[in-house]
Order: structure tokens, then C-alpha cells, then sequence
């Protein structure tokens, strides 16, 4: 036989052997994928998700705004005591422990199989996952940029290991996502001061913060390594399905990279966040943030105010940090929180010096300690980031230098984060629903008739002048509900 006819027949024989391989890989994934999706979706609770259970568990997805609920609303309701003992990185606590009332961490959803199933309620907040990509970048630096006071990488490294054993918090470096993040911006950091150093050069070929290869890593390289992939990109869908590295699911690791590797395979995790976001007491928006908190207040506040008074537990040591000068320190927050210090990064609260008794805690108290604590919560954080961002100057990244970023990046953001953009669209309908559902309970029938009784001396005309803020109030939510179920897209 000709030895071109022997090559030919060889290659078409190999081209089937790797296309069987390959369908049998897909089937394979297909059916890891599919089994996961359907096991995750029969442990899905059934019971009235408007109601507050037991255990509140904080979904916090990582630069959405999640830190500024924790200290600004629920350390206002909950005491330490009531809080389950936790890291910001894997479960240290016991389930079982009788007052444990209060989870809020980066883990994702699949903590909730350590939570006593049945009696958990899951509330968390969703952000434009273009603006949560360059938020994380931003962080990544930010935090990194600290340790560029110490001499070289070496000097760093050791230091910041001295004060994590030293100190009782918990360490940025110790949390998902940061503990892989942030380590991996300082050694890059690092590298290019040493290599400025070695040039002996301070010219600068570029204006752009986001674009300064001499000073920090590129955002369009940042998106484009395989660390991103892993960690950054559709974080929120993958958090909320209970598929990151930092999983307590023994399949997590294969489900993910079958999903990587067949991409429409995505949508089974889609289905599954989305699936979990419709079981959740409450779904926030970073960018309706003062809707969000108004409706967590009312939605969220309202029921842990009377769970916490019918069991005697509100106010018994909780901490009301009315001033943001305290010494806390906060790893992440719509408002870009930085932590403590140069290298420490504490992510605990201040001692409980301000204690005070919540007894007669209202939403409308709710709300007027909140706008106190993040008026603080703004100022610390400008001082601190301007301290970090001098490190790496001229690099500054400010809203200007965003709205500057190229197209073609912005699309390449986009391009790689489908899921949570599809995730975020669902989450927005959620929210618009929420928000009619607020105002129709604001304003119903029982509430109109009970608006003109007499009742106690209380005169018609002092009824009707005590009630109209309430019919305002209701007019602007309604409205707003309207308008915001015609505009869903980012």
C-alpha cells in the first residue's frame, strides 16, 4: 500500500479516536454538571421565603457593598453574642450553638450545608459585574500597595506574617478572595518597583492608572490571567451556586472546570443562582444602594427587630459604632473600605466600648444610626485610600479615569463575565418585585381603613396630617417600582 494512503488512513483513524474522546468528555461533564444541578435543586426550601427564620445567614458576595450592612445594620440588631464564631475564611463554628443567630461571610452557598436546614434565611447584594470587576482590581492593588513601605517582597512577606500570629482579628490575607488576590498583586508590585529601580528611570509612558505597566499590572492583563478566571470572573453566580475554590462541595472542583471548559455548560449553574436568588429574603442592588437600604430596613430590620423583642435578645451588648473612628477596619464594601493598617488588614470591630441597649429599636432608628455610621464609614475610607494610592502614584483610580477605560476592554469585562451579567439582569427584576411588594404592604387596604378611626382622642384632621408622609412615601415607591420594571437592563 502507498505510503501516502497509509499516512492518510492514519490521520482520518486518529481524527476519530480524539472526536470520540472528545464527545465522550462532553457526555462526561454534561452528566457531572446535570447531577449537581438537580441534587442542588432538591435541597431548595419550599417554606414562605418573606419570613425570617432562626438563623440569617449574610451572603456576601465580595465588593458589592456587604461590610457596610454588617457594621451599619446588622451590628445595630444583633449583639456579639448572637453572631456564629467566624472567619471570613472556611466554617469555625457549631452549627448547633443555641443563640447563633448571625452568619455573614464570603463563603459561598454552600456553607448552607453546615446551617440547620429549614430554619436559614439567605439575603445578599448583587453589583454591575463590570463595576465589581474593577472594584476587585482596585482592592487587589489598594491592599497590595500597603506593603510597599517595607524595603522588598522579602521584608513584607515576613512582616506580615509577624502580625497575622500576633494579632487576634482576622487578616485580609486570611479571607477568599484576598488571601489569593492580593499576595499575587504585592509580588507583582513588587517587581516592577525593582525593575524601575533598575533603570533608574521615573518617566512614566502612560497617563492611564488602569494602563501604567510601569507601576502596576494592567487591568486588561489582570482580567486575562488564569487567576482571574478562576476567582474573579462570574464570581457572584459561582458564589451563589456554591462552586468557588473555597467550596465545601467535594464536586465543586470538577463542576467548575467542566464549565470552563464547555462553556455553555454555564447554564446549568446559571439556572441553579438563579433558582437560589428566588428563595432569599431580601436580594439588594449596589447601585439603587439607597433603595436597597431603606428596603432592607423594612424588609430584613423590621423582622429581626420583632424576632430579637419576642425572644428578650436585641440590644444585650450590641455594638452601635456610631463613629467610624473606633479603629475598625473593613475589607469590603460599595465604598471601597480598606482595612486598619498597612500590613495587618484586622477585619474585626472595635472593642465593645459603645455598647448601648437597643430596647426600643425601631426601623426609623434603624435608618437615622445607619446614616450616621456610613457618613463615617465615607470618611474613613477616602482618608485610607488616599494613603494606599500614594504608594503607587501617579497611579489614582478615581471615576474619571474609569468612565476613560477603552471599549474594547469594557466588552472583554462583559465577554467574560456572561453568567453574572445574565445573573444581575435576573437580580434586578427580583429587586423591581421587592420594591412593589414594599409599597403595597406600606399601603393596604387594613391600613386605609384604620387610617380614619377615631381612636384615643386622635382627631380626623391630626389622622390625616400624621398619615401623609406614609401616602407620599408610598406615591415615590410605587413610582419608582413602575419605572424600574421597564428598565432592567445594565
Amino acid at each position: 500500500m502507498d505510503s501516502t494512503v497509509k499516512c492518510t488512513i492514519l490521520l482520518i483513524l486518529l481524527g476519530l479516536v480524539v472526536n470520540a474522546f472528545s464527545v465522550t468528555d462532553y457526555e462526561h461533564c454534561e452528566n457531572v454538571v446535570k447531577k449537581w444541578a438537580t441534587n442542588s435543586l432538591k435541597h431548595e426550601s419550599k417554606e414562605d421565603k418573606h419570613a425570617l427564620k432562626d438563623l440569617l445567614f449574610f451572603l456576601h458576595v465580595p465588593r458589592t457593598g456587604g461590610r457596610t450592612y454588617f457594621h451599619c445594620f446588622l451590628k445595630k440588631l444583633y449583639s456579639s453574642s448572637l453572631e456564629c464564631p467566624r472567619s471570613y475564611d472556611k466554617l469555625r463554628f457549631d452549627p448547633s450553638k443555641e443563640k447563633c443567630r448571625l452568619l455573614v461571610t464570603h463563603d459561598d452557598y454552600s456553607i448552607s450545608s453546615k446551617l440547620p436546614r429549614g430554619r436559614t434565611s439567605v439575603v445578599t447584594i448583587l453589583r454591575n459585574p463590570i463595576d465589581r470587576v474593577f472594584s476587585t482590581y482596585e482592592f487587589s492593588v489598594e491592599v497590595a500597595a500597603r506593603f510597599l513601605v517595607h524595603p522588598n517582597l522579602t521584608s513584607a512577606t515576613q512582616m506580615a506574617g509577624r502580625l497575622r500570629s500576633k494579632n487576634k482579628g482576622v487578616s485580609t490575607l486570611d479571607i477568599w478572595p484576598w488571601k489569593y488576590l492580593v499576595p499575587w498583586m504585592r509580588e507583582d508590585l513588587f517587581a516592577r518597583r525593582d525593575a524601575r529601580k533598575t533603570r533608574g528611570t521615573s518617566d512614566f509612558t502612560s497617563g492611564d492608572p488602569y494602563n501604567m505597566e510601569d507601576i502596576v499590572m494592567p487591568l486588561l492583563n489582570y482580567i486575562n490571567n488564569p487567576i482571574s478566571h478562576e476567582i474573579v470572573h462570574n464570581g457572584a453566580t459561582f458564589q451563589i451556586a456554591g462552586l468557588t475554590n473555597n467550596s465545601y462541595l467535594p464536586e465543586s472542583h470538577e463542576v467548575r472546570h467542566c464549565v470552563d471548559k464547555y462553556n455553555n455548560l454555564g447554564d446549568y449553574v446559571l439556572q441553579v443562582a438563579k433558582k437560589r436568588l428566588d428563595t432569599m429574603l431580601y436580594v439588594g442592588l449596589t447601585e439603587d444602594h439607597r433603595e436597597s437600604a431603606t428596603m432592607f430596613a423594612n424588609v430584613v430590620g423590621q423582622q429581626v427587630i420583632s424576632q430579637l423583642v419576642n425572644s428578650n435578645a436585641i440590644g444585650k451588648g450590641a455594638n452601635v459604632n456610631n463613629s467610624a473612628e473606633q479603629g475598625t477596619s473593613f475589607s469590603d464594601s460599595e465604598l471601597d473600605q480598606n482595612t486598619n493598617s498597612d500590613e495587618k488588614g484586622n477585619e474585626t470591630t472595635s472593642s465593645d466600648d459603645n455598647e448601648v441597649n437597643q430596647d426600643n429599636m425601631t426601623v426609623e432608628k434603624l435608618m437615622d444610626t445607619y446614616e450616621v455610621c456610613i457618613s463615617g464609614l465615607r470618611k474613613t475610607q477616602t482618608r485610607r485610600r488616599i494613603a494606599s494610592l500614594k504608594r503607587i502614584s501617579p497611579a489614582n483610580f478615581t471615576k474619571e479615569a474609569r468612565n476613560r477605560v477603552p471599549q474594547m476592554v469594557l466588552q472583554r469585562i462583559q465577554s467574560l463575565n456572561k453568567l453574572d451579567v445574565e445573573l444581575y439582569e435576573y437580580a434586578q427584576g427580583i429587586f423591581a418585585k421587592q420594591h412593589k411588594q414594599a409599597a403595597e404592604k406600606l399601603f393596604d387596604a387594613r391600613t386605609l381603613g384604620s387610617i380614619f378611626i377615631y381612636s384615643g382622642g386622635i382627631k380626623l384632621w391630626d389622622a390625616c396630617l400624621w398619615t401623609m408622609p406614609f401616602v407620599l412615601l408610598f406615591i415615590f415607591l410605587f413610582v419608582n417600582a413602575k419605572r424600574r420594571t421597564l428598565k432592567l437592563k445594565i
